[in-house]
């Protein structure tokens, strides 16, 4: 932790240097030599570079906070149960031995029985329960969407949400009047599931080398690939086969500001971003962009000559802008002509909705001339944006 604070205490300090210096070397018009804009940018880079390492730290911590608790609890109170556990199904201790003994050894005879409960129709098994749990975590330190969105689990078929479409309203009457009717309007928005799919291969020496730890290899690399893909399709998907980003045209949030320029963003237009929001909707506000788009408003104030980006102090904290969380993706758009650079809003009206059962399968044959074995990873997930209104999107001039 102290190591964490002291990159955020050194990265304030850098970046109070480099407003310090942008302000003394700016000339009569405003504009920086070439000289100067170089050193500039590689202040500007360490800043950078430092807030992506606190990030790495605070990501490790979280893991070792993880993989430090208890792996159970004694059992009180209760009657014992085979194995001095009190699972069932998928939970199962022996369910969670069997699977990992079928992902490692070909011919596991004696434990196919355990992994009745656990067999879909392909061939392939789900994933235990611990095992599930792990990848959903895993895919929210990969997935920033996962920690903004809200994230439902559903067992089969589409989920049907209930949304108002518009509401009625309240009018003044006369004395004995007629008091004029005003429903609410009600739409539907369906949540389905695509499949996300990978494969993996792994060396027979390696699935037979013991210190080889297959659960975390699996569990990380799944993690990696799918949750690139989940982030990808949550920002600019366009529902056909995947789920709809909220930077797409159809499903998407809705406009809140087009710029005047078509590669510049100026204050006055990301203060009409901010009040395009409804004010309820900004009390959860997040702002979400690529790297370059707050590398380009790194260098704009306030009209108290305050920087609107300001950068984390605290650990566990965001940096801001206009007092706001701001979040970086590499899927969301760059600046450039017609694109939307900007997403600000209440990410929690996206929803993303797991299917039940990621499932797992051991290929042997496949890959069995160069001495490997394949693992095909599934999953099947949707996302869509609930309520466009409570999410704004800043786009560029044509």
């Amino acid at each position: 932790m102290s190591k964490i604070l002291e990159l955020r205490e050194k990265r304030a300090t850098l970046w109070d240097s480099t407003k310090a210096f942008l302000d003394s070397k700016r000339d009569d018009k405003g504009l920086l030599s070439a000289e100067d804009t170089s050193t500039y940018e590689r202040m500007e880079t360490d800043v950078v570079n430092l807030g992506k390492e606190i990030e790495r730290l605070e990501r490790q911590l979280a893991l070792d906070l993880e993989l430090s608790r208890p792996i159970n609890t004694p059992i009180k109170n209760k009657p014992m149960l085979p194995n001095g556990e009190d699972k069932i199904g998928r939970a199962t201790n022996e369910y969670h031995n069997a699977f990992w003994q079928a992902m490692r050894y070909k011919n596991s005879f004696d434990i196919q029985n355990a992994l009745q409960v656990g067999t879909d129709s392909e061939g392939g098994y789900l994933a235990p329960d611990e095992f599930e749990r792990t990848l959903i975590e895993s895919l929210e330190e990969e997935n920033i969407f996962r920690q903004l969105a809200k994230v439902i689990t559903t067992s089969s078929g589409d989920k049907k949400i209930p949304v108002v479409a518009s509401k009625g309203t309240a009018s003044w009457v006369d004395e004995e009047g007629v008091i004029p009717e005003s429903d609410d309007a009600f739409g539907q928005v369906s949540i389905g599931a695509y499949k996300l799919a990978t494969m993996i291969k792994v060396s027979e020496e390696l699935l037979n080398d013991s210190v080889f730890n297959l659960e975390q290899y699996i569990a990380k690399e799944f993690a990696r690939r799918i949750g690139a893909k989940e982030e990808e399709a949550f920002f600019t998907g366009d529902g056909t086969g995947k789920p709809t980003g909220i930077f797409n045209i159809t499903g998407g949030a809705t406009l809140g500001i087009t710029t005047a320029s078509a590669t510049a963003i100026t204050l006055d237009e990301i203060m009409d971003l901010f009040y395009s929001l409804k004010s309820p909707y900004r009390k959860k506000s997040t702002f979400v962009m690529n790297d370059a788009t707050v590398k380009a408003i790194r260098k704009l104030k306030d009209s108290t000559g305050q920087y609107i980006w300001q950068p984390s102090i605290t650990a566990g904290t965001p940096d801001t802008i206009l007092n706001r969380p701001v979040k970086t993706s590499a899927y969301a758009p760059i600046l450039e002509s017609s694109s939307k650079a900007i997403a600000f809003g209440d990410f929690s009206y996206y929803w993303v909705a797991d299917r039940q059962g990621r499932s797992f399968q051991r290929l042997n044959e496949l890959y069995a001339a160069t001495g490997q074995v394949g693992f095909r990873a599934t999953q099947r997930v949707d996302g869509k944006l609930i309520l466009p209104e409570a999410i704004k999107v800043l786009q560029m001039k044509a």
